[in-house]
């Protein structure tokens, strides 16, 4: 059985979500994290319902984090 610290770590150099305590949804490509659920992404990005902003190179602080979902692989 799979914890979610494992799947986490399966999804680096995939794109993730990142849903933020203030309502932002962040996208991007998960380089690295630690055990506090800092995430250091490439090619990030905002997402809301009329536009993506785009960010390049981001650290996310863990504690600022609702949930973290990897995207779906086909």
């Amino acid at each position: 059985m799979e914890r979610p610290i494992d799947v986490l770590n399966n999804a680096k150099g995939k794109r993730v979500l990142i849903k933020l305590k203030k309502g932002a949804e962040i996208s991007g490509i998960l380089h690295a994290m630690d055990l506090h659920l800092n995430m250091w992404l490439e090619d990030a990005e905002q997402v809301s319902d009329e536009k993506k902003v785009r960010l390049g190179t981001l650290l996310v602080r863990g504690d600022n984090i609702i949930y973290v979902s990897p995207e779906k692989s086909e």
